[in-house]
Formats: structure tokens, C-alpha cells, sequence
């Protein structure tokens, strides 16, 4: 049926909150945009004059959506190629939804995304909804269709989980940025020792290539492993180009709120590598270079002014 004017303009006003708690549930762009159209086209059927309160339902309706995606999401990440890693969201996405406060930019960074992942459904819908979003234990209880008291003891548990893959603290944008400058010159010196030098000792490596692209199905662990690993992926090769389809534009920005480095050909995102910096070093590197998982970047890219690029690579 036809919507109104008034109730489409309710719904339209409600969508960027609803694209933010969807994408911290999901991990993924593409996904929100659909859990979000099919909570608009339960809005569409439903007899809106008989809703008390529209943005409850409409959040509830849309936590339902995601708890199915989930579920699903699950058994397909079970036969998926290699490692798994979230969307990323670049710099001025809306999607990326409120960063007030300390809790809100950490829910959805690229960190706490993948850990994320450790959650149950319900964890994660509890950890997003009070974490993020600040809702009352109360509603998210009712959302869930579960006591007050579970909720809370829900949401203990979620972030316990969460905090211990959050031992060190994240430093801020305008100390990160000369770390990024000093990674980018070891990367490209064609030395080890300068690298080193520049991570944690427990650093990591993730590639998420969802095997359309090259990507190693484990993590590289330990300084050493990871500064052999970043000396090579910078070292610029005639094969690299050809699988790219061009030389890289590398650029440093954020996204998800963190330092990131962004390889661009010819106007196309091929590679989102975000950093986690630390004041110990650089701790994590979390590379999503699978085409699907970057569509969304591409069209971000293409739409805001971003600068010269840093170097030149591959």
C-alpha cells in the first residue's frame, strides 16, 4: 500500500539511525542497506496509525531483520574463503551514525567490529543497542523479548568479551598521524629493522581477500613476521599491477574512525588497510581487499576530496 507523506517523511528521518545500528550489527554496508529496506517494507504494510511509538517499532522490527541475517551470516562465514573481515566505512560516511562520545566511536571500529564476532547474535545486539546507542536496559529487553535482568546480565557479558580483545588503549587521530608517515616510510625503505621497530611485539596482520584476490587465510603474528610481511606487500612488482589493473595511488585518511591507508586505481578503492596504533606501537593491521566488501568505499572516494596521495605503490 501507499505510503503518506507524513509516514514516509517518519521513516525517512529514522533511516540514518536504523543504517547505523544495522551496520554495527551486520559488519557489512551492503547488508544494512537490505535489513533497512526490509524493515521499510514491513513499515509499508503495517497499520502505522495504530503504532504508539514508530521508532521503537521501527528499531525493534529492524533488530528482528538483523537477528535473522546473523543467524545466516553465521553458516555462510563458516565456507568462507580465508579471513573474515567487516566492511569498512571511509571517512564521512553517514553510515558510521554517532561519535559523541568515546563508546559510540569504539563500537564501530574496525577493532571492536571484527571482535564483534565472538558475540552471540543477542551479545551483539545488546553490547550495540546500550553501548552505541544508549538505550535503556528496559528497551532493549523489550526488544528482545527478554527480562531486564538478563539483558544486563547479557550486556556484562558481551563487553567482557569484547574488552578482552581490547587490552591496550588506541591513541588519538593527531598522534596517530605521524606514526602512519614513519610506517609508510619503512614500508617503502625495503628494510625490516625500520618496521620492527614500529610495532608491538604481538602485532598482527589480517588480510580479507574473500578469494577474489590474493589474501593468507591466517593471520601473520609476532613484529618480525608482520614487518616481513608489510616490506613485501610494499615492494612494488609488475604482478601486483597487472592484478590490481594499474599502479596504486596509496592515501592515508581514516575510516571507521581509526588511521587507515587506502590503495586507489584509476578512481577505484582496491585495498582498505586499517591500523590499530597503540602507544606500545602499531598493534594491528586489518587489510580488506575483497572487491564485494568495497563498492560502497569507492563511491565514498568518489565523493569527497581526499588530497594527494602519499606514494606511489605497487
Amino acid at each position: 500500500m501507499a505510503l503518506s507523506r507524513t509516514h514516509m517523511d517518519r521513516f525517512e528521518a529514522s533511516m540514518p539511525r536504523l543504517e547505523a545500528i544495522a551496520y554495527r550489527l551486520l559488519g557489512s554496508a551492503s547488508d544494512a542497506e537490505d535489513a533497512v529496506q526490509d524493515t521499510f517494507l514491513r513499515w509499508q504494510a503495517a497499520d502505522i496509525d495504530r503504532i504508539e511509538v514508530p521508532e521503537a517499532w521501527l528499531t525493534k522490527v529492524l533488530t528482528n531483520v538483523c537477528l535473522n541475517q546473523l543467524t545466516s551470516a553465521r553458516a555462510r562465514r563458516e565456507s568462507y574463503v580465508g579471513q573474515w573481515l567487516p566492511e569498512p566505512l571511509l571517512a564521512g560516511d553517514p553510515m558510521l551514525g554517532p561519535a559523541d562520545t568515546a563508546e559510540q566511536r569504539e563500537s564501530v571500529s574496525y577493532a571492536v567490529l571484527a571482535l564483534m564476532e565472538r558475540l552471540s547474535p543477542n551479545e551483539r545486539v545488546v553490547y550495540v543497542l546500550r553501548e552505541a546507542f544508549d538505550y535503556p536496559h528496559r528497551k532493549i529487553a523489550e526488544i528482545l523479548d527478554i527480562t531486564e535482568a538478563s539483558c544486563q546480565q547479557i550486556f556484562h557479558r558481551a563487553k567482557k568479551h569484547v574488552a578482552q580483545g581490547r587490552a591496550r588503549t588506541e591513541i588519538d587521530e593527531a598522534a596517530a598521524r605521524p606514526i602512519v608517515e614513519e610506517f609508510l616510510a619503512a614500508a617503502t625503505s625495503g628494510r625490516t629493522e625500520p618496521l620492527v621497530r614500529l610495532l608491538t611485539s604481538d602485532a598482527i596482520a589480517v588480510g580479507d581477500g574473500g578469494g577474489k584476490v590474493p589474501a593468507r587465510t591466517k593471520a601473520f603474528e609476532g613484529a618480525v613476521a608482520v614487518a616481513k610481511f608489510m616490506r613485501g606487500l610494499f615492494k612494488p612488482s609488475k604482478a601486483k599491477r597487472d592484478l590490481l589493473g594499474g599502479p596504486a595511488e596509496v592515501h592515508a585518511t581514516t575510516a571507521n574512525g581509526a588511521p587507515a591507508l587506502v590503495a586507489v586505481v584509476d578512481g577505484r578503492v582496491v585495498g582498505v588497510m586499517c591500523l590499530e596504533i597503540t602507544p606500545e606501537g602499531i598493534a594491528a593491521f586489518r587489510n580488506q581487499a575483497n572487491p564485494d566488501k568495497l563498492e560502497r568505499a569507492t563511491r565514498q572516494w568518489a565523493a569527497t576530496d581526499h588530497g594527494e596521495p602519499r606514494l606511489h605503490a605497487f
